[in-house]
């Protein structure tokens, strides 16, 4: 372990791992644990209640397992758990669980650009990113290599689904289902993530059956989401992509996004 210029305040019942990097005027607090060859900048604070993988990245200026801004909060013990290969950039705000679930938790391999919050039980799975000033209320859960563009906003208890794409500035109301893309004001389908897929190994078959789900559940005319589920089950071949997508919005109490913007009688892209 370095510490700088011992300009740091590690308290002595952090449990540090090997070939941990501590820059100066950092403060580490009593319950964290920190994973072997972490980096953490200068004037970062890690909080009790912290839990951090290995090969971390943490910026300057990040607070790390801050106490939840939830007025119920009455200092339980609870925390933050973070995977491994996690870069934190500066100056993000991520805060530990309440009782609800008492942890916040993100995944290996996710990248939080500079200045995102994630609010108190939050859990974002792994390989996500998001970007530039992403607020997160709490409870929100964000599946696995899901991006969310700059300054986007989400709604406490709303869901996203695995590999997921939100453009820049949006504001996500309702649960978005796996393997989109979202944007506009309202916030709506505008196609499936097609180069997301492709780049993560999905065939073209499987491609072209996620196209056809979602032209049924959001294109297709006179239906509603659960005639538009019914056809989805009767038409569409059996996957584990189409599974996935039919529980998702069958679970989806918050509603999901609305489909393409009807302009002068016809869909619109």
């Amino acid at each position: 372990m370095s510490n700088g210029m011992n300009l740091v305040s590690i308290h002595p019942k952090a449990k540090i791992g090997n070939n941990v990097r501590i820059e100066p005027f950092v403060t580490i607090e009593e319950d964290v644990v920190i994973g072997d060859n972490t980096w953490i900048g200068s004037h970062a604070v890690i909080m009790n209640g912290t839990r951090m993988g290995e090969n971390c990245k943490i910026f300057p200026g990040a607070v790390v397992g801050a106490a939840p801004q939830d007025l119920k909060f009455k200092n339980e013990n609870t925390t933050l758990e973070i995977g491994n290969n996690v870069t934190i950039r500066e100056y993000c705000t991520i805060n530990k669980g309440t009782t609800a679930n008492y942890s916040t938790i993100i995944g290996d391999n996710c990248l939080l650009m500079a200045y995102v919050h994630v609010a108190h039980d939050c859990v974002i799975e792994q390989n996500c990113i998001l970007a530039n000033n992403v607020t997160l209320a709490g409870h929100i859960h964000i599946g696995k290599y899901a991006t969310l563009g700059g300054l986007v906003a989400v709604h406490q208890f709303v869901r996203i689904g695995d590999y997921v794409y939100i453009g820049g500035s949006s504001l996500v109301r309702k649960d978005i289902p796996p393997f989109i893309k979202a944007a506009r004001e309202p916030l709506s389908y505008v196609g499936i993530n097609s180069v997301g897929l492709k780049r993560r190994g999905f065939t073209i078959e499987q491609v072209h059956s996620i196209q056809d789900i979602y032209r049924i559940l959001f294109i297709k005319k006179g239906f509603n989401t659960r005639t538009a589920l019914e056809h989805i089950a009767i038409e569409i071949e059996p996957s584990p992509e189409r599974d996935y997508i039919l529980d998702f919005v069958k679970h989806a109490d918050r509603g999901i996004i609305r489909g393409l913007r009807q302009l002068n009688g016809s869909y619109q892209e």
